[in-house]
């Protein structure tokens, strides 16, 4: 199959949405992940009468059940995946900074994340040009941790520690993948009006999606192991 397909998870709304009808509109074949099947289907709806192929899969990546399904999924409608967008993720520090708290933030923002990408690898590297974008948060930059008051949140161990672990393992997946195709890129999208981001946020929904796309969509010269925001590289 020449059409390149795309996965992107939490994309029932917010910036997951907003990078799958992007994508799309690039002609690409778009899944829709979520946890709700419901859901994913409302969202692929109101893609499709945009005239973006978009399809629903129900995806909770804390859920390997789910993640077995949709790689056989996958592979049985078509024999590869091009680009994934680790977008799914949770932000409960409001809940407390216990470690059950800990342990359930990193479950989706971390090992979510890495589960989907180990059972996506064997299709990613059928493609010719796979694309694995993680999105982060400069909130997980252990260089600027300090400076993060910024953006309010400040005070959130769980997302920040999360979020700094997947750019660790953004870092890790390159070099394994170095002697393939496949590009492996964090993303940071920006402080945007989203649920988690909060009204007061400065930047719209299409904007923020504007990095991840950017990455999922990057030539075979472009760069793998990096974090950026935009087109520009940002410190770890």
């Amino acid at each position: 199959m020449s059409e390149k397909i795309a996965l992107i998870t939490g994309a029932n709304k917010g910036i997951g949405l907003e990078i799958a009808r992007q994508l799309g509109k690039q002609g690409m074949i778009v899944l829709i992940g979520a946890r709700s099947l419901q859901k994913a289907s409302q969202a692929s709806e109101q893609l499709q009468a945009e005239q973006v192929r978009a399809y629903p899969i129900e995806l909770d990546v804390t859920n390997a059940e789910h993640i077995q399904s949709a790689a056989d999924r996958i592979e049985t409608e078509y024999g590869k995946l091009d680009v994934l967008v680790n977008n799914a993720g949770i932000y409960v520090d409001h809940e407390g900074t216990g470690i059950d708290v800990m342990r359930r933030g990193f479950e989706t923002n971390f090992f979510g994340a890495y589960a989907l990408t180990l059972a996506l690898l064997p299709l990613l590297k059928l493609s010719p040009a796979g694309r694995i974008v993680n999105q982060s948060s400069i909130l997980g930059s252990i260089g600027t941790i300090l400076t993060n008051e910024m953006y309010g949140m400040a005070a959130a161990p769980v997302y920040t520690t999360s979020k700094a672990a997947l750019n660790a393992l953004t870092a890790q997946l390159s070099i394994q993948l170095k002697d393939t195709p496949i590009k492996v890129n964090a993303s940071h999208p920006g402080w945007v009006k989203t649920d988690m981001g909060g009204s007061g946020a400065v930047m719209e929904i299409p904007e923020g999606a504007e990095t991840a796309v950017y990455l999922a969509t990057l030539p075979s010269d472009g760069p793998s192991g990096g974090f950026f925001h935009k087109q520009e590289a940002l410190p770890w």
